[in-house]
């Protein structure tokens, strides 16, 4: 009895259907790939596979082309994903194609997870973000939809008010505006919002930081800086005062804000109460 045969080569008949044109038949290379040793030949091997590839990553990474990141960036991380995929690739457990897609696009994924948010987030928030965008653009498509309330989406996702919130509030974090942003379209940027260094917090750290060693001064040298700096009398007026010379006064003040200069930046330094001012009566 006659027997028919196929016009189709053997190893074209058992080559598996490829579902995209940019799907090359290299399953011979990547059974070659798996069994030679690290070294030139096998780079060299790997290499060619990548190139073979790379087209479908771009495939891939073009799907991701209008969620405002550069294409040429997208298509960096799918070649990445590729390199990985190949790397993982086991060719007794079927199609590459089949690997590698996944792969690729789990890749592209996790760059618009952790490197193109403006504000980091957890991932659990940017899960909650997008379970509330795609509820909220659901809700909001059907006929005589509006925009759909806190409740609403709660509802509609099985999510708490709460955590709806925080996927609404999240939707704001992808990205920010520029300081020089006119958000109220009345002329003015943002940078006319913010607020400034108040100097009176330089001060403040000062005087916390002289306070100790005020608080050790004699009676009379506390009198002579009170009258300097908060009566803002002359050194004329508070020798007369003291009955002192106003040159008394002059070595007076040198020595009390040395003494206090110097106890403020070495706070563990122990200055004696009082020193004896040359040429000063005791």
């Amino acid at each position: 009895m006659p027997t028919h045969r196929s016009n189709t080569p053997p190893t074209e008949a058992a080559r598996p259907r490829r579902t995209h044109d940019d799907a090359p038949g290299t399953e011979a290379r990547f059974t070659r790939l798996a069994a030679l040793p690290a070294g030139p030949e096998r780079d060299a091997l790997r290499a060619e596979l990548t190139t073979a590839w790379l087209p479908m990553a771009h495939r891939i990474a073009g799907r991701f082309r209008d969620r405002g990141e550069n294409v040429e960036d997208l298509r960096q991380v799918a070649a990445l994903g590729l390199v990985k995929a190949i790397d993982r690739f086991d060719p007794e457990r079927g199609a590459f194609e089949s690997y590698a897609v996944p792969t690729i696009t789990g890749e592209v994924k996790r760059h618009f997870r952790d490197r193109t948010w403006a504000l980091r987030v957890p991932r659990r928030v940017q899960e909650l973000r997008n379970r509330v965008r795609v509820a909220r653009r659901d809700l909001t498509d059907r006929p005589g939809g509006q925009t759909p309330s806190v409740a609403g989406i709660a509802g509609h996702t099985g999510l708490t008010e709460a955590e709806v919130t925080t996927g609404l509030e999240a939707l704001d974090s992808y990205s920010t505006l520029s300081l020089d942003a006119d958000p109220a379209g009345e002329g003015g940027a943002l940078t006319d919002s913010l607020g400034a260094p108040d100097p009176a917090y330089s001060v403040v750290v000062d005087r916390e930081a002289a306070r100790r060693s005020l608080s050790r001064l004699p009676e009379r040298d506390r009198d002579i800086l009170y009258m300097r700096f908060f009566e803002d009398l002359s050194q004329s007026r508070i020798a007369a005062r003291l009955g002192i010379s106003q040159m008394h006064v002059s070595r007076l003040l040198q020595h009390i804000c040395a003494r206090v200069r110097t106890e403020t930046q070495d706070p563990g330094a122990d200055a004696p109460l009082s020193r004896p001012v040359p040429g000063a009566p005791r």
